[in-house]
């Protein structure tokens, strides 16, 4: 993963916010073993400390926890990374929907506006669909 940082909150929890979103999306795997700070830190052209401060705080919330001698791992609780998700989830769409109020918009213009986006979201993959099949037709597979 490549890692793009702004100026809008500090570092750690940028780096935070990657590492839950790799984690309930399934990206890293339940159970499975998170590199070290040092490899991380390296990867994310990050301070060895900033890192640390991150997993801390991912540990402390319970997306990964750390075996002693083993190292950190994801954690394998199901209903730990559902439950994030859907927090997660309920965040992204508050703020969005306070953009929307704030920009003029109540919540039947939103939900008109997502529908109609939708829509055209659909008809679009629906005509790159017909082309990818006329263009492979064309080429005879």
């Amino acid at each position: 993963m490549e890692y793009h940082f702004t100026d809008e909150k500090p570092i750690y929890a940028q780096l935070l916010d990657f590492f839950k979103i790799e984690i309930i999306s399934g990206e890293r795997a339940e159970g499975s073993r998170v590199e070290s700070v040092r490899e991380l830190a390296v990867k994310a052209k990050v301070n060895p400390n900033t890192m640390q401060k991150a997993l801390t705080e991912l540990e402390r919330i319970g997306l990964i926890k750390t075996e002693r001698t083993s190292g950190r791992f994801v954690t394998d609780d199901k209903e730990k990374i559902a439950t994030m998700r859907t927090e997660f989830a309920n965040s992204e769409i508050l703020a969005f929907l306070k953009k929307m109020e704030l920009l003029g918009f109540n919540k039947a213009q939103v939900i008109k506006l997502i529908d109609k986006n939708d829509a055209e979201n659909a008809a679009n993959a629906t005509d790159a669909t017909i082309s990818d099949k006329t263009a492979n037709a064309a080429k005879g597979e």
